[in-house]
């Protein structure tokens, strides 16, 4: 998942750009990719590739981009000013992936932002923004007409991070994905934090929503069992986290969730009891309860750990 590089981005396969390559024959169809190769480099040199990809691409080709290194990511923000100087001439594009980059090259607690709202005002047509690690990350609420998809995958997403999304209004978004992570890698959001998204009001389309590998799965669970935004939801993803029984429970507590297309729980911490109980209650949803993990314990203590932090 975060360990191998994007191969495809929305629906795109991705083509690493290089200054002077010749171009495809549809330079529309591809996702282009734009990174330096030194994990050291000057930002001039990032800046010199976003430029060159400018200059040397046509505009309205430029339709979806991952960016990989930028040079120093694990202490350097990823710049996004130069995206925004961009906007006025990549009018046409519809995703961004930031900091498409694996374990080998930074690790993803180490992964360095800032402030993303600036994005999202210079590109109103954009319809899919994933983020890659969360240390720095800034998302301040706002109003966005287009955006369909929106994801970060994180090892500790910071609770203002999550305000900031819980307060936006995105009325086209279909899909949302969030990555908690743990506490003692920055992960310090609350259910609270949440409560506005919960409430659906100003998320109208949304389907899709993901709340997963998180240390507080269990209060996240019993939260979405009551929440409004719950009966319009087709996908429900508590994945990847530390969910175990009492949370499994209060989730079938809750209102019906028959109507799911979908529940994914995998990576989780449930008995064999709850797994076939959570799958006997819904009948006709496809429920995944893959990857059980048993507790480590330590000088007498059991240790839960969700599936990604450093």
């Amino acid at each position: 998942m975060v360990h191998s590089h994007l191969s495809s981005f929305a629906g795109l396969p991705v083509l690493p750009f290089t200054p002077g390559m010749p171009l495809p024959d549809d330079p529309s169809a591809v996702a282009w990719r734009l990174e330096v190769e030194d994990f050291d480099a000057e930002p001039a040199e990032f800046a010199a590739r976003v430029a060159a990809l400018r200059d040397e691409v046509p505009a309205d080709a430029v339709r979806a981009l991952v960016i990989g290194e930028w040079g120093t990511a694990y202490e350097s923000p990823l710049p996004v000013d130069l995206l925004v100087e961009a906007a006025g001439k990549w009018t046409g594009l519809r995703a961004l992936f930031l900091a498409d980059l694996v374990g080998e090259q930074c690790e993803i607690s180490w992964l360095t932002h800032g402030d993303i709202t600036p994005l999202l005002a210079a590109y109103p047509g954009l319809e899919v923004l994933w983020v890659r690690g969360a240390a720095g990350l800034r998302l301040d609420p706002v109003r966005h007409d287009r955006l369909r998809e929106l994801g970060f995958q994180c090892g500790g997403l910071p609770g203002s991070v999550v305000r900031g999304v819980s307060g936006c209004d995105l009325p086209a978004l279909e899909r949302l994905d969030l990555w908690f992570g743990r506490r003692d890698y920055g992960g310090d959001a609350t259910v609270a934090d949440l409560d506005p998204l919960l409430a659906g009001a100003g998320l109208p389309a949304l389907r899709h929503l993901a709340l997963c590998n998180a240390e507080i799965a269990d209060d996240i669970a019993a939260a979405v069992a009551t929440a409004p935004v719950g009966r319009r939801l087709e996908v429900l993803d508590l994945s990847m986290g530390v969910l175990t029984d009492s949370g499994a429970e209060a989730l079938l507590a809750g209102q019906p969730l028959t109507h799911l297309r979908r529940l994914d729980l995998h990576h989780h911490y449930l008995t064999d009891q709850w797994r076939e109980r959570v799958v006997a209650a819904l009948p006709g949803v496809e429920v995944d309860v893959s990857d059980p993990r048993t507790p480590d314990e330590y000088n007498g203590r059991l240790y839960r750990y969700t599936l990604v932090g450093e």
